[in-house]
């Protein structure tokens, strides 16, 4: 997909009642008479005021305009419909879900050369796992892909979480996973550009990398727009992504110091190796218009550096792509 090509796809009472007024009449109790004395005391009494009808109070028009007639919000009475980000932070990502997709919509990470040199773990003592931190109904399960055709795709891949086994084992969990093409994407270009994320720490001492899914639509014939994308699992549950998106931010270490800001946008597809990486960069802004997200919104400008500007945005092929495809026909097993 082109830059250009891209760039088009990414181009809502209270009622007034009458008040009443009642007369209060007090009644003296006269002393009763002596019996030493015979005088007659005589009481008079003011006649007794004839009540008046109360007239209802009528509201100004600007108390009534303050009073709308309908209360929308009170819907919230019985529970907010959504939609729900079901936030996860954990020991190396920190993740948002999209229920409606069952795909994260986003999955942060960080890496640096410590974080990368520590090998503490391994991923044959990890396990796919279903999120249940994510309601049953709206979460992705293992029988979902099960001969799917497609691979259990980390977002934040395992190899950047060696320094732990728990750190790993956290990326085993299906809210960092995506439906991706296996041989071609995921064991292949994919792993090769997931490479060369953790090759930026050589420069950089810190790297900070947002993944994630996209929804593309594509020109029909009829040269209209449409997004059409697959639903696996029984019943369908799972969206096929039709792209993927990673946004790069590599920092220098310094308090207030320069970023090198990287996005890319990679089809969820056949992709040959010898294509170059930065055909797939495009703007922060295009990521942005296309999955509803924001990145960079408080990073100053001035801070602001091109990644690929600064180095050389490559993919290296390495001899590991048997190793890749073994792991990928396990994934399909479990």
């Amino acid at each position: 997909m082109s830059k250009a090509t891209f760039a088009i796809i990414a181009a809502a009472g209270a009622a007034t009642g009458a008040v009443a007024t009642a007369a209060l009449y007090s009644f003296k109790k006269e002393p009763a008479p002596s019996l030493a004395t015979t005088t007659t005391t005589t009481t008079t009494t003011a006649p007794r005021p004839v009540p008046q009808p109360s007239v209802p109070a009528v509201p100004s028009p600007a108390a009534v305009a303050r009073q709308p007639p309908v209360d929308p919000s009170g819907l919230f009475q019985y529970g907010f419909p959504g939609p729900v980000a079901d936030l996860r932070p954990a020991h190396s990502l920190t993740s948002s879900f999209d229920r409606r997709t069952r795909n994260p919509a986003w999955v942060a990470e960080h890496i640096t050369p410590e974080s990368l040199a520590n090998n503490n773990a391994d991923r044959k003592h990890s396990v796919f796992v279903e999120d249940i931190g994510i309601p049953e109904m709206f979460r992705a399960k293992l029988k979902d892909y099960f001969r799917s055709g497609y691979d259990r795709g980390h977002q934040v891949p395992a190899a950047d979480a060696k320094w732990s086994q728990a750190a790993m084992d956290d990326t085993f969990l299906l809210s960092n996973m995506c439906p991706q093409v296996g041989d071609g994407f995921n064991r292949d270009y994919w792993a090769h550009f997931e490479d060369f994320c953790r090759r930026l720490t050589v420069k950089y001492p810190s790297v900070r990398i947002v993944t994630g899914p996209l929804y593309l639509p594509k020109r029909d014939a009829d040269g209209k727009w449409r997004v059409s994308y697959e639903v696996i699992g029984s019943p369908p549950n799972v969206a096929v992504p039709t792209h993927f998106y990673k946004v790069i931010f590599a920092e220098d270490g310094k308090i207030g110091g320069k970023v090198a800001v990287g996005a890319f946008v990679l089809p969820n597809a056949v992709i040959a190796s010898d294509k170059p990486l930065q055909d797939f960069e495009v703007p922060v802004e295009a990521v942005e218009r296309a999955s509803g997200l924001e990145f960079a919104t408080k990073l100053d400008p001035e801070r602001k550096k091109r990644l690929c500007q600064e180095i050389k945005c490559s993919v290296i092929v390495k001899q590991y792509a048997d190793r890749q495809r073994s792991f990928g026909k396990l994934d399909q097993k479990k």
